[in-house]
């Protein structure tokens, strides 16, 4: 059985590390592990998309429409564009953080309204957070991807502490507090 999950946001917010840490768990647990990583203008706060599957056997780390059981969102714009990647009875886990395109930016569009709600009324499991909060609180604004990682953690039935080890030996000594700290309280909020 392989299980795939769609990280997606927009440059800078550390989409790529919550993917090297979800990828060195799984494969610490002995599976096979597929990990892609797709950048648009990532360092000017363009779309960023990562692939992860893991499972007995993965032949390819593409993630097709209708494939991903999570749905990982580091912005709510990004949720909207990828919802449809997710299976009928996918989860999708948002930050209700919104960061401004281009196009909003120059004035060309609008910020979509209501995205969020629009998703959970069209049947999708949605389980949202203001993750950018909860990093703030645990004392490290860049600290979203820790406390998304949380929350999508709390539904892979992986034993909390494996995750916990993981990041510290991954991120740096300065930030291990803060970022265990965000992790936490995003494990946490998705199981409320």
């Amino acid at each position: 059985m392989v299980k795939s999950i769609l990280i997606v946001g927009v440059g800078g917010q550390g989409t790529l590390l919550s993917s090297k840490i979800m990828g060195a768990v799984f494969t610490d647990l002995g599976y096979d592990v597929k990990v892609s990583e797709v950048h648009g203008m990532s360092q000017r706060g363009g779309s960023v998309v990562t692939y992860v599957k893991y499972g007995d056997k993965v032949f390819s780390p593409v993630i097709e429409k209708g494939q991903a059981d999570i749905l990982i969102s580091f912005e709510q714009l990004e949720a909207a564009r990828w919802m449809s990647y997710l299976k009928p009875d996918g989860i999708l886990i948002t930050n209700t953080q919104k960061i401004d395109p281009m196009p909003v930016i120059s004035g060309k569009a609008e910020y979509p309204c209501n995205i969020i709600e629009k998703i959970s009324n069209a049947g999708i499991k949605t389980i949202c957070a203001d993750a950018l909060s909860i990093a703030e609180n645990a004392g490290l604004a860049k600290a979203v991807n820790m406390a998304l990682l949380g929350m999508a953690a709390s539904f892979m039935h992986i034993d909390k502490q494996i995750w916990i080890d993981k990041i510290l030996s991954t991120v740096p000594e300065k930030t291990k507090e803060t970022n265990i700290k965000a992790f936490e309280e995003g494990y946490s909020k998705a199981s409320e």
